[in-house]
């Protein structure tokens, strides 16, 4: 796959809306977006996502032929590659990954991911993959509590650019084992690295909330969710929380 190549913007609405307005004039190549700040981020079910100055947003467009159910699995290979920049940053034991894709530093939340994609006759034309870590700064308003890489490290706050670097080749070395072995080693990476499986969750799905014992994931990546009455349930959208996280 061609190299993405990396785009800076000092200021921007947002990089997945940027991305949504270069695929509709159909500049689908491989690109990665970089807004140093954003004023109108955007997270996962239409929430805001902040991004001030310091904290990485950026997000990866390109063009796709996969089926809709596959292209969902890239949340997961954008959240590996969010947790191998962190590890760079933070000591690697303190990292995990939430369900489905909320990578996180000594348990507490510290960036999220958001995938979009446009259809031409039911395949997608386009991807965008956006990330954004909290390198220097924690959310002043979020549903849950927020960390930041700074306030785990001596050095204070990675350099933006620097951590865009690393997360752009960790986001091609992980995209390009998907396209070429499929989902399972994404899966098994992501297993390995996984926060809270095993223990009791809430999971706060469109119409109702869940509670029961996360045992890992299923071959298309839905959490399998053991219910108090030992019945199974596959949760393939929503929000699972942990304790407090």
């Amino acid at each position: 796959m061609t190299p993405f190549e990396i785009i800076v913007f000092d200021e921007i609405d947002s990089t997945n809306a940027e991305a949504a307005r270069r695929a509709a004039r159909g500049e689908t190549w491989p690109v990665c977006l970089v807004g140093l700040r954003q004023t109108a981020g955007r997270g996962r079910r239409g929430r805001a996502w902040e991004t001030a100055s310091g904290n990485l947003a950026a997000t990866f467009l390109f063009s796709s032929d996969r089926p809709l159910a596959e292209i969902a699995q890239l949340s997961f290979v954008a959240a590996l590659a969010a947790a191998d920049v962190i590890d760079r940053y933070v000591p690697p034991s303190l990292v995990s990954l939430k369900w489905p894709n909320d990578p996180m530093v000594a348990g507490v939340k510290t960036g999220g991911i958001l995938l979009e994609s446009g259809q031409v006759q039911g395949w997608p034309a386009w991807v965008a993959v956006g990330i954004g870590i909290n390198l220097a700064y924690s959310p002043q308003q979020s549903e849950r509590p927020a960390t930041n890489l700074a306030a785990h490290r001596p050095g204070g706050a990675p350099n933006v650019l620097e951590a865009v670097e690393h997360l752009r080749d960790a986001f091609q070395r992980w995209l390009t084992a998907w396209t070429r072995e499929g989902f399972e080693p994404i899966a098994q990476a992501w297993t390995r690295r996984a926060h809270g499986l095993g223990e009791p969750c809430v999971a706060r799905l469109a119409d109702e909330t869940v509670e029961g014992v996360a045992e890992g994931l299923d071959p298309d990546g839905a959490l399998r969710l053991r219910l108090p009455d030992g019945m199974l349930r596959r949760i393939t959208a929503g929000d699972v929380f942990f304790g407090g996280a």
